[in-house]
């Protein structure tokens, strides 16, 4: 089973170091490519996919923004920290959406984060804060701003057959209704995929085939 991971928004593979695997799985990484001017999320989704190889078989684990992976229909799919539509983004997404709020916001790179806005995202640990900070350093603001365009203009309104959520019961950026993940995990919250990844590992062997 090749399985294919997709970090969030702002974030790169190093994101999903602290996740285990077992030795039978293949391990890749789709790294973000550049979009193209006002491409939609879709439409860079399907470019983004063009790095899987269909002539067998594969999951694809999307983190947060990655969840972009749903457009890919692999033998299974995961979101972590995700939303599978337009109407399970939280209603201040959708407004600012709707009022092109997301056109007023500047390009910019922030030298550092305060604590307090760290700990928004889920971060709880001095590791995880220099984790962060690391991740949002390499992060490319130009495609930052295209990426809060995209998904604030995002249309999916049907969840993909077959989708399995993994979410935090404290995630503050993408706050869901517990009732309608596979998987909650207890205290968790945006950063889980890094400071959470024992629980998270540990459902993933048993969802991905040969591994349980």
């Amino acid at each position: 089973m090749d399985i294919y991971l997709i970090s969030g928004l702002g974030a790169d593979r190093t994101i999903f170091r602290n996740l285990t695997f077992s030795s039978a799985e293949n391990i890749h990484y789709l790294d973000w490519i550049d979009p193209k001017p006002k491409e939609s999320l879709k439409e860079y989704a399907f470019r983004l996919a063009e790095g899987i190889d269909r002539s067998v078989p594969f999951a694809v684990i999307g983190l947060s923004f990655g969840g972009i992976a749903g457009n890919y229909h692999p033998q299974l799919t995961v979101l972590t920290s995700s939303v599978p539509t337009k109407q399970d983004l939280p209603w201040y997404f959708r407004l600012a959406g709707r009022m092109r709020l997301n056109k007023l916001v500047p390009v910019f790179k922030p030298k550092t984060v305060p604590r307090f806005i760290a700990s928004f995202f889920g971060v709880e640990t001095k590791d995880d804060h220099v984790c962060f900070q690391q991740l949002l350093e390499s992060t490319d603001p130009r495609f930052t701003k295209w990426a809060m365009d995209a998904i604030l203009e995002w249309d999916r309104t049907e969840t993909p057959p077959g989708l399995i959520r993994i979410h935090g019961s404290r995630d503050n950026v993408l706050p869901t209704d517990p009732g309608k993940v596979d998987y909650l995990i207890r205290g968790g919250g945006h950063f889980m995929i890094y400071n959470r990844a024992d629980e998270i590992s540990g459902i993933l062997a048993k969802l991905l085939p040969g591994t349980s």
